[in-house]
């Protein structure tokens, strides 16, 4: 009879499947702890919890408002304004 061909290709694809399953239970794992951590570098990455050098937030102002001018997102009155503003602050 067949019994031997039907049940080795069964179990053949069998291995797969558990590989599979064991696979995405670890990538689940992963998964939850860095949801569940946050992103709790020490603050070393950028973005991190570490302030910036000083003297760097008026500087990276003005290039996050030329960046916002450059790519259309706010007018040429705006950007004067704005520029005039960041100025003003630093006096």
């Amino acid at each position: 009879m067949m019994w031997g061909d039907g049940m080795g290709g069964g179990m053949g694809w069998m291995w797969i499947f558990w590989l599979l399953l064991i696979l995405g239970t670890v990538v689940l794992i992963f998964v939850l702890v860095k949801a569940f951590t946050g992103n709790s570098g020490g603050g070393t990455r950028q973005g991190g919890s570490a302030p910036p050098p000083t003297g760097a937030g008026p500087r990276r102002s003005r290039e996050i408002l030329e960046e916002r001018y450059a790519r259309g997102e706010i007018s040429t009155e705006e950007y004067r304004e704005r520029l005039r503003t960041l100025d003003e602050g630093d006096r």
